[in-house]
């Protein structure tokens, strides 16, 4: 730190150098004057150019040059015959001279120069590394927000800035970004910046750096570097927006064949009971027809069944429309699993009435803390995908237990055919049927609709292929820990 201090003041006060290569020549000649009756001339020399080095070495070549000077007179004034004047009255000692200052002169060259090699050799590999570092660091961003403040970040570290801001203007879909990072003890906003470098690209403007360092002026190597910095911000900045509109593009394309596949499905679902009832009702209101006849009890319970199919419908795809927008929020009590089962079975009563149904629900089983309508719901979706799926006649089985783990596992099996293994894991997505539309009704939103139920619950369901049909598992937690939404309620007191 006190050797950056020291190059800062050096880079404000030049002059500053050359006083230094006088004082040490000086002090030098202090020194020498001790001992001036003890060494000869030509030691004197030799000891002489140790300050012209070390000037060239650590100012460059005008302080160098300027102790080869000072100390050729000081030279000629302390130590040669007759002391304390310029003169020199043997040809000898006028030798010596000539021959220390073209030396003096030739070091502080060499030594300068190499001086100026090793300093540009080793701005250039702080160049290289700052922008290494710059561009590692950039390369894993896609935000907007975390590339502009990874900007300012290295900036203040690169170039030892009191203050850095960056300003990113407001563009088509997207709006102005500010950061700032402020180094000073007493901040003062009237201080213009240091440097600004803009933020360009082909495409336009995209904004600014400002940087305040009125400690020590920027150097054309610093500015050239805070210029690439620039650079390649602004390239992360056109990958970062061009990855968002590819993501949009993306959403668009999802959402467009969503919509198709929704149409498509819910308008073949739409159809179908409304034809039927449409039929019913046309032969309801023909007087062939009598009212007490069983065809009109027939055709009114065909209304019925047709009214709830389309009800359920409905109530599914406002469901699936909850669970997309994350407002499917259970509002759990405690509640007995056997009761919700038991619901369920009677609102499916007339859909089985082709198929045996089991029951092996416990009423010794806990309380669990569910939504007692939602749960509900899943056990009318599994039921009706079970009897969708397996022949008349056959037993659609409901079994729950207990597991270790604070956990409760219900299975709803049938015994209708395997599904293939690559599309177990499929079923429960929207719209995703392995049995084609025209053999089997729905809109393919019951099962995804389970998946969303229960995974608000906290529990989590999967399908597997038995030896003799097929089954769904869910799990629901038997305690609230864990749980954040909804109403909680105390278990009630036996």
């Amino acid at each position: 730190m006190l050797r950056r201090t020291f190059a800062n003041w050096l880079k404000m006060y030049p002059a500053l150098a050359y006083l230094l290569a006088v004082l040490i020549t000086a002090l030098t000649t202090g020194l020498l004057l001790i001992a001036r009756n003890d060494i000869n001339t030509t030691l004197v020399a030799l000891l002489y150019l140790l300050p012209v080095g070390l000037s060239s070495a650590l100012w460059g070549l005008g302080p160098g040059a300027l102790a080869a000077l000072a100390s050729f007179i000081a030279f000629n004034f302390f130590f040669i015959p007759p002391y304390y004047t310029l003169l020199v009255h043997h040809t000898q000692d006028l030798v010596v001279l000539l021959v220390f200052f073209g030396v003096s002169i030739t070091i502080g060259q060499l030594v300068g120069r190499v001086r100026k090699n090793l300093s540009e050799a080793t701005a250039r590999e702080h160049e290289a590394y700052r922008m290494y570092e710059l561009s590692t660091r950039l390369a894993g961003l896609r935000q907007e927000d975390e590339i502009v403040h990874t900007l300012a970040e290295h900036s203040q570290l690169s170039f030892w800035a009191e203050r850095v801001d960056v300003l990113i203007e407001a563009r088509t879909g997207s709006s102005p970004l500010y950061v700032s990072i402020d180094k000073r003890e007493q901040p003062d906003d009237n201080v213009k910046p240091t440097l600004l470098m803009p933020l360009q690209s082909p495409a336009g403007y995209w904004g600014e750096i400002r940087l305040w360092r009125p400690s020590s002026p920027f150097t054309q190597a610093e500015e050239r570097l805070l210029q690439t910095f620039a650079n390649q911000s602004v390239l992360a900045l056109e990958r970062a927006r061009l990855s968002q509109a590819a993501s949009r593009a993306r959403l668009l394309e999802e959402s467009d064949r969503f919509k198709s596949s929704l149409l498509s499905s819910v308008s073949h679902e739409l159809r179908t009971p409304l034809a039927t009832i449409k039929a019913a009702v046309t032969s309801l209101r023909t007087e062939t027809v009598p009212w007490d006849s069983e065809a009109r009890a027939d055709l009114l319970a065909v209304v019925e069944e047709e009214t709830d199919n389309l009800n359920q419908l409905v109530g599914n795809l406002l469901n699936m429309s909850r669970i997309e927008a994350g407002a499917l929020k259970p509002q759990r009590s405690w509640n007995l699993l056997a009761e919700i089962a038991s619901s369920a079975i009677d609102r499916m009563r007339k859909q089985t009435q082709k198929h045996h149904l089991e029951t092996d629900v416990s009423d010794d089983l806990p309380l669990v803390p569910v939504d007692y309508f939602q749960i509900e719901q899943v056990f009318i979706n599994l039921i009706s995908n079970s009897i969708k799926y397996s022949p008349e006649d056959t037993t659609v089985a409901i079994h729950a237990r207990r597991l270790d783990g604070g956990m409760l596992q219900v299975t709803v099996s049938n015994q209708g055919p395997p599904v293939p293994a690559e599309h177990l894991e499929r079923i429960f997505d929207k719209f995703y049927r392995v049995t084609a539309a025209d053999r089997v009704t729905g809109a393919g939103l019951g099962l995804s609709i389970c998946k969303g139920i229960v995974e608000a619950h906290g529990g989590r369901i999967w399908a597997e292929n038995l030896a003799l049909g097929f089954a769904f598992h869910f799990t629901l937690p038997l305690s609230w820990e864990g749980f954040h939404e909804g109403t909680r309620q105390e278990l009630p007191e036996e």
